[in-house]
């Protein structure tokens, strides 16, 4: 009597969802009726509505075990075992609750939900090998929906979320499981494996060592482990030939640290960019454009290999592609220095478009004035039409052509005013400081002399320019 007033109290607070209360109840009715099934029944569902589905499996458990057709103690250790994620198990207390009682409708749903989950198991474990890992997410979703304590689903769930660079929401995930079972070797495992994806390698070797410690034989974390300690040394020596000016080594090192492990993205972008780097030391420049694409691939805000793509772009004089990348930059970071490098690449490229005098003249952009007369001196003897007077008409036009920009470029560098204006990428035509010169006249002033000049043959194919 005494136990069944524990047990209506119980009750009462149940209905009231005081289970707190209503666990403290059930406790004195078994503990004054240990061998009462009903007493376990009720605590189980007290345990279930407060989450605590691992402790009331044991309730639903010993429930049967004193009374085997207790319908309900079977639908409650069939409801704990699904919670839990034990699908297999679920099934089969379901299917006792229908030998019992072959109408039950709730043993027929829940045993629908149970191959439901085993389903979605199956289609995650396929994807999980195909790399398929937003499609595990998405069925580990739909499992914990059925199995909300269930801490295979959601650790699961949580590597995939690391594998896809959701590294707040795995750790997130990881960190509630530690909260409940602070010794959870795969939990620790996932903290370490997102750490060691946002490259902070140390920390992650701690976890993966903790995991280890609780599961000397956890697989997973002990190739992360091995892969963390192999990576971070390759790149450290990598760095250290770097420094020493051994640039060939460093480029061998940070390749073989490339085929460490192709799913730390962030890492690798690094190593990319690194020797992206060490290419551009060795003038390889297209190579070292090559690694800054794909470290830009792997971690698309990555302002340094941006940077130093974009510097790639200006020394191959590929304006377009700097320009680009320097916008991309400026957008992200608003510094002073970056404006500058954009406004530096856009001069350059503005400039890339217009006529390039020194390439005209066939002399460095520090071409001394000497060295530009001498430049003209050539040029302008090499394509005067006169020389070319027997030549075909295409070739007399194309000639004539190439004197006048000959005359023009040196009208432009010859005048320092006009050079520093070009040199700073201005506009000369709307400057109006290039307009109304005349080839010849150029000609004739450069070379002087009252009695003129003209272009004699000498043999076949060869000239002699005299002076009158």
């Amino acid at each position: 009597r005494e136990a069944e007033s524990f047990k209506e109290q119980g009750n009462a607070y149940y209905a009231k969802k005081d289970y707190n209360e209503a666990y403290n109840y059930y406790t004195k009715a078994i503990d004054t009726c240990p061998n009462n099934a009903s007493y376990y029944g009720n605590r189980a569902a007290t345990l279930m509505m407060l989450g605590r589905f691992r402790e009331a499996l044991g309730d639903a458990q010993q429930s049967v075990r004193l009374d085997d057709s207790f319908v309900r103690g079977h639908l409650r250790e069939g409801k704990c075992h699904l919670s839990l994620g034990n699908a297999m198990a679920a099934s089969r207390c379901f299917q006792r609750v229908l030998e019992l009682d072959h109408k039950n409708t709730q043993a027929q749903q829940e045993l629908k939900n149970a191959s439901t989950v085993l389903e979605y198991e199956k289609i995650a474990e396929v994807d999980f090998e195909k790399r398929d890992f937003r499609k595990v997410v998405f069925c580990m979703d739909r499992a914990l929906e059925f199995a909300p304590a269930c801490h295979r689903f959601k650790i699961l769930k949580a590597e995939c979320l690391a594998l896809l660079g959701r590294y707040p929401e795995a750790q997130s995930v990881a960190s509630d499981i530690l909260r409940m079972d602070s010794t959870n070797a795969d939990a620790l495992y996932v903290r370490g494996l997102c750490l060691y994806y946002e490259d902070c390698i140390e920390k992650a070797v701690q976890f993966f060592v903790q995991a280890l410690r609780m599961a000397p034989d956890h697989e997973k974390a002990c190739l992360a482990c091995r892969n963390a300690k192999a990576l971070k040394a390759k790149k450290e020596d990598g760095n250290k030939a770097f420094k020493e000016g051994n640039y060939k080594l460093a480029y061998e090192l940070y390749t073989e640290a490339l085929g460490i492990d192709p799913n730390n993205i962030k890492t690798n972008a690094k190593l990319y960019c690194n020797r992206g780097t060490v290419n551009s030391k060795l003038r390889k420049l297209e190579e070292a454009i090559d690694d800054c694409t794909n470290a830009v691939k792997l971690d698309d805000t990555y302002i340094k290999a941006y940077l130093r793509r974009a510097q790639c772009y200006m020394d191959t004089e590929q304006y377009e592609d700097a320009v680009r990348d320097y916008e991309k930059v400026y957008q992200t970071e608003k510094t002073k220095e970056h404006k500058q490098l954009l406004k530096n690449a856009q001069v350059e490229l503005k400039k890339s478009k217009r006529k390039d005098y020194y390439k005209i003249l066939g002399v460095d952009k520090n071409a001394s004035e000497d060295e530009i007369k001498k430049a003209y001196r050539k040029r302008a003897l090499m394509h005067h039409p006169d020389r070319h007077s027997g030549a075909s008409a295409e070739v007399q036009k194309e000639e004539e052509k190439k004197f006048k920009e000959v005359g023009e470029a040196f009208t432009i560098l010859s005048d320092p005013k006009k050079k520093a204006r070009y040199d700073s990428g201005q506009d000369l035509e709307e400057d109006g400081l290039n307009m109304g010169f005349d080839a010849n006249n150029i000609f004739k002033a450069f070379f002087g002399g009252p009695g003129g000049f003209s272009f004699e043959a000498s043999g076949p194919g060869n000239f002699f320019f005299q002076f009158g």
